[in-house]
């Protein structure tokens, strides 16, 4: 039993191109009188980021706390030569393939830094099966990238270093995961006090898997190509997304300095309110109870 997560029963769910994506199932709460709710990680992390906010969380529905490809124990496959095999478009498929194999055609997510960008792409392509989602500290893909300035790039460095041509991120991570862990999450606003060493310590052990490097590089590498290709296809064709969006970030990380995002979501999305939160990017380790504060009224809403 993971200690972070008691009561969770974890599974490997087939998807369409034979990728698994592995879960944490809530069995304590497993049952069709709780509404779902599918739970996505950011870079360079695993879905223990939900740790601290799960037992709020858990009365109330039923949690699917996943893996995406390419990170924890889900699979990682090589990326293909125009990193389609890792744009959000596959990668919200695998999330869509797995809450339906677990009975779900309808559910809400509450999704972090990569995961928010899966799940905005999930909302985009099967809005059907979205009804809420609540999306932290990132503005669209397309807008940060446009608007990318001197203090972003120096900021946010990682995104231009993971998208060099392979192998040369993947080399320099695996040469020492643990100081890239600490590198790119000690270089934030808190730092690394916000981490429980139990945490920090699987985010470890996950990225230092094989093809772990090549999975966040994929997912970055798809992110500055394809998903821009999917992103300004939709922005042509005039597709905003209609179910209700909030939209929190940290009042101390970059997404906050150098972006305005409840304008940038209300370009894309009809329904959106937001605010942003004391803390810096780790919203779900470093402000728990401010981020329920908010999400948790926001997923109960009954309506639409």
């Amino acid at each position: 039993m993971n200690p972070l997560f008691p009561g969770f029963q974890t599974r490997l769910i087939p998807t369409d191109d034979g990728v698994q994506i592995n879960i944490a199932v809530d069995s304590t709460s497993a049952n069709k009188d709780r509404p779902p709710l599918l739970l996505l990680h950011g870079h360079p992390q695993t879905h223990a980021i939900w740790h601290k906010v799960v037992p709020a969380l858990s009365p109330h529905f039923t949690l699917v706390l996943a893996d995406l490809r390419g990170y924890g124990d889900s699979s990682k496959p090589v990326g293909t030569e125009d990193h389609a095999n890792y744009s959000k478009r596959v990668m919200a498929r695998d999330m869509l393939r797995v809450m339906q194999a677990l009975g779900f055609a309808r559910f809400s997510v509450l999704a972090h830094d990569r995961g928010a960008r899966v799940a905005h792409r999930l909302a985009a392509d099967h809005g059907e099966a979205v009804r809420r989602m609540v999306l932290l500290d990132i503005a669209p893909t397309l807008a940060m990238y446009a608007q990318t300035n001197e203090a972003f790039a120096r900021a946010y460095w990682h995104w231009f270093f993971l998208i060099q041509p392979k192998p040369l991120p993947e080399r320099l991570i695996e040469a020492d995961p643990a100081a890239y862990l600490r590198d790119v999450m000690g270089g934030r606003s808190a730092g690394l006090a916000p981490f429980d060493p139990r945490a920090f310590a699987e985010y470890t052990r996950a990225l230092s898997l094989p093809g772990a490097a090549h999975g966040l590089c994929e997912d970055y590498r798809a992110a500055a190509g394809i998903d821009l290709e999917h992103d300004r296809a939709d922005l042509t064709a005039g597709r905003k997304l209609a179910m209700p969006l909030l939209a929190l970030w940290g009042a101390q990380g970059v997404v906050h300095r150098c972006f305005q995002p409840l304008t940038e979501w209300r370009l894309v999305a009809d329904d959106v309110r937001g605010e942003p939160l004391p803390c810096g990017h780790y919203i779900a380790e470093e402000a728990p109870v401010a981020l329920l504060a908010q999400a948790l009224p926001f997923l109960l809403e009954t309506a639409p």
